[in-house]
C-alpha cells in the first residue's frame, strides 16, 4: 500500500536573495512496511527531502501525495493534523521534554490529540515495553544515557502507530554499539509490527540496513537500490 509519493519534487531557498536548489525532480513511492533510507554527502539534500516527505516544509513546486491526498497546498494547520496524527519523528537531538518523565514525555502526542488519560498511559506503557525499557517509565531525560533518551523518542515515535516513522541522523549522537543495538530494535519492529521506517543518513550501519536505498547527490536520485 502507498504512503508517500512525491512526483517532479522541487525546492528552491534563497541564499542572500540568490536562489539555490536543494532538490530537483525527485520522484519516489513510500510503501507500507518499507525500510528506506536516504543518503548523500552534506549538502545533498537528504534532510530537506524528509522534511518535505514529512510535512514539515513545502515543495517550490511538484506534488506530495500521503495516503493518495495531495498535501502541497495543504494550510499549515492541515499539516500539523496530518503530522501529529499519521506522522512519527525522531530527531537527532531527541527533543524530549526536560521536565516530563519518559511516560509522560511518550503521552505528550496522545494527550494533544485528546485521547483519554487511561488510554494514553497504556499505550505508553506497551511502547516503553516494546523498546525494552519500561523501568525508565518515571525517569526524567537529564537521569538517561543518550542512548536511553533515544529509545524514549523511538517509543514517543510509535505509540500512535504512525502510517510512517521518519528519523534524520537517528544515530548520530550515539556511539557505535548504542545505535547498532538502536537499529537492531527498529529493525525488528519493522519485520514484526510491519512499522514504515523513513530514515535520512551518511552511517554506513544504517545505510547498510536499509531495504531500499535512495543515493541523492546535488538534490537529485542519484540511484535507487532494493535489497
Amino acid at each position: 500500500m502507498e504512503i508517500i509519493r512525491s512526483e517532479n519534487l522541487d525546492k528552491i531557498y534563497k541564499d542572500n536573495g540568490v536562489p539555490v536548489q536543494a532538490l530537483k525532480n525527485i520522484n519516489l513511492t513510500v510503501k507500507k512496511g518499507d525500510h528506506m533510507v536516504i543518503a548523500g554527502p552534506s549538502g545533498s539534500g537528504k534532510t530537506t527531502l524528509l522534511n518535505l516527505l514529512g510535512a514539515l516544509d513545502k515543495p517550490t513546486s511538484g506534488k506530495i501525495f500521503f495516503e493518495g491526498e495531495d498535501i502541497s497546498k495543504k494550510t499549515v494547520k492541515e499539516l500539523s493534523g496530518l503530522r501529529l496524527n499519521k506522522l512519527g519523528f525522531i530527531f537527532q537531538a531527541y527533543n524530549l521534554i526536560p521536565v516530563l518523565s519518559a511516560i509522560e514525555n511518550i503521552e505528550f502526542s496522545l494527550m494533544l490529540q485528546g485521547k483519554p488519560e487511561a488510554l494514553r498511559r497504556k499505550l505508553s506503557l506497551n511502547a516503553l515495553r516494546d523498546l525494552g525499557i519500561e523501568e525508565l517509565a518515571n525517569k526524567r531525560p537529564n537521569e538517561m544515557s543518550g542512548g536511553q533518551q533515544q529509545r524514549v523518542a523511538v517509543a514517543r515515535a510509535i505509540v500512535n502507530d504512525p502510517s510512517v516513522v521518519l528519523a534524520d541522523e537517528p544515530t548520530a549522537n550515539l556511539d557505535t554499539a548504542t545505535g547498532s543495538n538502536l537499529l537492531d530494535l527498529m529493525d525488528e519492529m519493522n519485520r514484526s509490527k510491519n512499522i514504515t521506517f523513513l530514515f535520512s543518513s551518511h552511517d554506513p550501519q544504517v545505510i547498510e540496513r536499509a531495504r531500499i536505498l535512495i543515493r541523492l547527490r546535488d538534490g537529485q536520485i542519484e540511484s535507487v537500490q532494493t535489497k
